[in-house]
């Protein structure tokens, strides 16, 4: 090869090592798979929850979290803002986040069953469950949490439809998709009670958190997560 030649193709090689060292780097697969879920559910009017909806509430938090909370909907301050758990049922989880496992909102991922707002706040109806729920185990399946806390009777019912109430469920451990499942009340019917019988409430939710926690440490992945 003639001398002149082998340096323009080498000069060719160098400059094009010279992009590549500053190209952005890929995505981490949970992100990527987040990003590809929530691209897909834009603009969305599977159902009729979509027609007075104000946006679409896809999910907030560390994409590979291990510990991922899953509630039942929006309510009127989420789809303002697009965001779960932000007015002040999501204020209380926070509270409870810092106050019993010591951690703040962004070391874990927060969803919904379903991403738009039911209509004054009434439960999703199971024609609207089954529409969202798909996009949800893709989630899950996306973040790959250590465990799975479920906010409320809703989301309980809504991954497991054949169990009793979720008063007599709390506590106890359930397994989805291979994940421990830790159901615990909702933060909105905390707010509602007050007093002692509001006291022994937070408690057993307080309780619930541990015991959720409890299969993010077994794993030995809680360290990263903490403050």
């Amino acid at each position: 090869m003639p001398a002149d030649l082998r340096e323009q193709r080498l000069a060719r090689l160098r400059l094009l090592r010279s992009f590549t060292s500053f190209a952005a780097p890929a995505p981490r697969p949970e992100v990527a798979a987040l990003a590809a879920i929530e691209a897909e559910l834009d603009g969305c009017t599977r159902c009729r929850l979509s027609e007075k909806r104000q946006t679409i509430v896809f999910g907030v938090g560390r994409p590979d979290a291990d510990l991922m909370f899953i509630g039942e909907g929006p309510g009127a301050e989420e789809d303002r803002r697009g965001e779960p758990f932000v007015g002040r049922a999501g204020k209380l989880l926070d509270r409870l986040l810092d106050d019993v496992l010591g951690i703040r909102r962004d070391a874990v991922y927060i969803a919904n069953i379903v991403k738009c707002r039911p209509p004054g706040n009434r439960n999703p109806q199971a024609d609207e469950v089954a529409t969202c729920l798909p996009f949800l185990e893709r989630q899950i399946a996306a973040v790959q949490p250590k465990a799975l806390c479920l906010l409320g009777g809703v989301a309980l019912t809504a991954l497991f439809p054949d169990v009793r109430g979720i008063g007599a469920e709390r506590g106890n451990v359930r397994t989805f998709a291979g994940t421990p499942v830790v159901p615990t009340y909702h933060p909105a019917y905390l707010l509602r009670l007050s007093g002692a019988g509001g006291e022994r409430q937070r408690a057993r939710v307080a309780d619930d958190l541990r015991l959720a926690w409890k299969f993010v440490e077994e794993t030995g992945a809680a360290a990263p997560t903490r403050r």
